[in-house]
């Protein structure tokens, strides 16, 4: 979130005044979900400009607790499956967003906008 997901309201200046930013909440949800209702409402007004990203090769348990925020409403859940979170120790709540942003956050942005996403999403798409 442009490094900066405790402020929303700077966020979303930034993409209303730089209409090619895009912003990805890789390591941010524990903040993120400490505002589930600011949260909610920045990723239905900016779905086109929020992609879905990491900081590395993550495990599996790590991104269940994205899936978790982006796809529940549960509360007070872990956003770190470490002993000790890297943020702090706080647990988050889920902003379960529509199935149509989530699709744009997960996958449709990124084929739109970084060349070569699309062909292969596609070419993925046709072994099933």
């Amino acid at each position: 979130m442009a490094n900066n997901s405790e402020d929303l309201a700077e966020v979303a200046e930034w993409l209303e005044k730089y209409p090619n930013l895009v912003v990805e909440p890789a390591s941010r949800i524990g903040e993120l979900g400490r505002q589930p209702y600011t949260a909610r409402k920045f990723f239905l007004k900016y779905a086109d400009r929020i992609l879905f990203g990491t900081d590395g090769p993550w495990p599996e348990q790590r991104i269940h607790l994205y899936w978790r925020f982006f796809e529940t409403f549960d509360e007070n859940f872990p956003y770190s499956e470490k002993e000790f979170p890297p943020q702090g120790f706080w647990n988050i709540y889920g902003i379960s967003l529509p199935e149509d942003v989530l699709r744009k956050v997960y996958h449709e942005n990124a084929a739109r906008i970084i060349p070569g996403v699309k062909e292969r999403l596609e070419k993925f798409e046709a072994r099933e």
